[in-house]
């Protein structure tokens, strides 16, 4: 079965270490640390744990400059590239472009001054490290009480943070600076989505998706799928980062959910497909659909199994699923590629369904 493939957004390359941000690249999933940076030792293990979990970059905070200072043992250290999190100093920006980072992020609500802002591009350009620009909704509005802030504020959110993005890439611009990635970002799901197809519109650098303040894993996940979903369905979005406030390896996980959900990449393991349950089911599938995934956790090849309770969605599913059981009163119909292959038991469904994935591995 042939289903539509996302036609991504064309961009320019930009390289960040080893990764290749836009043009022909995947969506790189990215994830930021916790820790102090100035402890180089609990930053190292969890961006070592990131990288496991699959992130292809990690960003750092480098507020003082113990941070920076330690930094340089960090990249030195890390299995993939590391970016330094700029914010209200630029010598913190010289500094981590000095330790050796592969990319750094600047705010232009934070960082301003362009004669400060001219001289780390001059730094970057020397080093061959690239630049996010990162517009957050938090800091676009000017803070002083005045006649700009009452017209910042009466401004769609979308359209200021876009024309604030203008302005500060007009040193860029003046520079031939073009090792970009843009990312403008808020809490709000859709006004991350109508300042990013804003962006989209106006240029061709790279962009990373994200929604800022996105909360707990329980309400960021549905928050930020909401909004780098829709943006990545459309074929925007080079890189992204799902933001949980807690562990951040719990974002890797559910970034690379979302990437496997749309087909912008391929799973690397078993996908599991169960039934939504209703009152139609005529057997308890939630301990078996349990067993079944847990047992699938070690499978590391491609292959879709569907677990359905019922005869209503279950053949359909089962046409589509390399393995699948359609589950009934005490028994279930197993399925191997959409052809019936028999009925077993309720206590053998598992072990039924485990027997069939094996012997869909690879050289078997």
């Amino acid at each position: 079965m042939e289903y539509p493939e996302i036609q991504r957004r064309r961009t320019r390359t930009v390289r960040v270490g080893t990764v290749a941000i836009g043009g022909d690249a995947p969506v790189a999933v990215q994830s930021m640390t916790n820790t102090r940076t100035a402890d180089a030792k609990a930053t190292i293990a969890q961006v070592r744990r990131l990288a496991d979990a699959g992130a292809e970059l990690v960003r750092v905070a480098v507020p003082t400059r113990e941070d920076t200072a330690a930094l340089g043992e960090t990249v030195r250290a890390a299995p993939v590239p590391i970016v330094a999190d700029v914010h209200f100093h630029f010598d913190r920006a010289l500094e981590a472009i000095d330790a050796g980072v592969a990319k750094i992020r600047l705010n232009p609500g934070n960082l301003s001054d362009r004669e400060q802002v001219r001289r780390v591009i001059a730094a970057a350009a020397d080093a061959g490290v690239a630049v996010r620009v990162g517009v957050n909704e938090g800091s676009v509005v000017e803070r002083r009480a005045g006649a700009q802030r009452e017209a910042d504020l009466r401004r769609p959110m979308h359209e200021l943070m876009a024309e604030k993005m203008a302005e500060y890439l007009a040193a860029f611009d003046e520079a031939g600076f073009e090792d970009l990635v843009l990312s403008a970002k808020s809490h709000d799901a859709y006004t991350t989505v109508a300042v990013n197809r804003l962006l989209a519109d106006r240029w061709d650098y790279p962009l990373h998706l994200g929604v800022t303040h996105a909360g707990t894993a329980e309400t960021g996940a549905i928050r930020s799928a909401a909004a780098l979903g829709a943006l990545l369905s459309e074929g925007i979005g080079d890189t992204v980062r799902i933001s949980y406030a807690g562990d951040p390896v719990a974002e890797v996980a559910a970034a690379l959910e979302l990437l496997y959900s749309l087909r912008l990449r391929r799973r690397p393991g078993a996908e599991l497909i169960a039934c939504p349950t209703c009152g139609r089911l005529q057997m308890d599938i939630e301990p078996i659909l349990r067993e079944i995934a847990d047992a699938l956790a070690d499978v590391d090849f491609p292959v879709t199994v569907a677990v359905m309770g019922c005869v209503v969605n279950g053949p359909g599913e089962a046409e589509g699923a390399d393995v699948a059981i359609c589950a009934g009163k005490d028994k279930a119909v197993l399925y191997r590629r959409g052809q019936r292959v028999g009925t077993v038991g309720a206590a053998e469904i598992v072990p039924a369904v485990l027997a069939e994935v094996k012997s869909l591995a690879p050289g078997r």
